[in-house]
Order: structure tokens, then C-alpha cells, then sequence
């Protein structure tokens, strides 16, 4: 399974995310849902997933400013050290649609919040067996995660909760009021 992420830089928000395969299909949806979600022109950056460009179209049309960030690797290490990911040694940018700012052209951030999805469940810390048996539990898991995140976690650098930030929420949630909410 793939976790689709969407996330805002500036409020550090997660307005949209999918579990489920790599496919087109997917990221139609991923996509679908997140231009749902929205109300102004963005500009969106994604790695090179060949099927973001046909999603992003559909979901999008000509309202959004768009490009792929290409990374290139080295060579897979071997012995002492093989199991760290590989280093990026390249990266090319693509426009796909649009006029997007090249300064803020970047999937590092999505990339750092995957690690905080790892780092903060077990089920996806690398080299385990603590990983979902089916791919309900991995949603729930997921989409509990995301509330947290969104609603419970104050962020240091925003000293506030994304969806604080965003001003999706006036207030701090409990986590007696994310399991309420979240169970209901």
C-alpha cells in the first residue's frame, strides 16, 4: 500500500491523503479529493509519478500551477549500511501545467512528513513485523494519525496545531476529543 499525502507549507496542514495502491486510479482520487478541498489556485509539486500528471488535469484542469520534482539516487549501497535509504544525488524539475514559483518547487517537506509517519507509527518503521494485516487497520491507523497531527499536535515551529494555523479549528483539541470525534 501507498500513503498519498497532500500538505500546505505554510500551516503545515494535511487537507488530503489516501491509502491505497500506486495507480492511476488512486491518484484520480487523491487528487479529486483534494482539489475538492480547496478554494484558491495552488501551487502543487510531486514527484515523478507518471500517473500525478493525468490525475492533476482531471482534478485540477488549467487551475493550478504544477511541476515534478525528478530525484535521482546513487547505487544501492552494499554490505554495512544497505538497509538507510539511498542519497539523492540529482534532481530535476519539470513544469507539467502552469507558472509555478521556482523557489518553492520542493517535495522535501512531504518527504519529512513521511518521516514523521514512520517515526510515529510502529506499522511503518522500516525492517519490522509490526506492519497492517489488512488494509482497514492501515486506514484507521492512518487517518487516526492525521487527525492527531492536523488537530491535537502542537508543531514548535507554529506553536500552534495546523489546523490552528489554518483556521480550521479555534482551539487545541484533547485527545479524549479526537477518540470522541474520531469513533463517532
Amino acid at each position: 500500500m501507498w500513503t498519498f499525502v497532500a500538505l500546505d507549507p505554510e500551516t503545515k496542514l494535511i487537507p488530503s491523503y489516501r491509502v491505497g495502491k500506486r495507480t492511476g486510479w488512486n491518484a484520480v482520487a487523491f487528487m479529486t479529493d483534494l482539489s475538492e478541498r480547496l478554494a484558491n489556485r495552488i501551487q502543487l509539486s510531486s514527484d515523478a509519478l507518471s500517473t500525478y500528471v493525468d490525475a492533476v488535469e482531471r482534478a485540477f484542469g488549467a487551475d493550478v500551477d504544477y511541476r515534478q520534482e525528478v530525484k535521482f539516487y546513487e547505487a544501492e549501497p552494499i554490505g554495512a549500511g544497505r538497509y538507510s535509504p539511498p542519497k539523492v544525488v540529482d534532481r530535476e524539475r519539470v513544469v507539467i501545467a502552469g507558472s509555478p514559483d521556482q523557489a518553492h518547487i520542493s517535495t522535501s517537506l512531504v518527504d519529512r512528513q513521511n518521516l514523521t509517519m514512520r517515526m510515529s507509527m510502529r506499522r511503518f518503521t522500516r525492517l519490522t513485523n509490526a506492519f497492517s494485516k489488512n488494509v482497514e487497520n492501515l486506514r484507521a491507523a492512518v487517518s487516526l494519525h492525521f487527525a492527531h497531527y492536523n488537530f491535537v499536535r502542537v508543531h514548535r515551529t507554529l506553536r500552534v496545531t495546523p489546523a490552528m494555523e489554518a483556521r480550521v479549528s479555534e482551539r487545541l483539541w484533547s485527545l479524549d476529543e479526537l477518540v470522541e470525534r474520531t469513533s463517532s
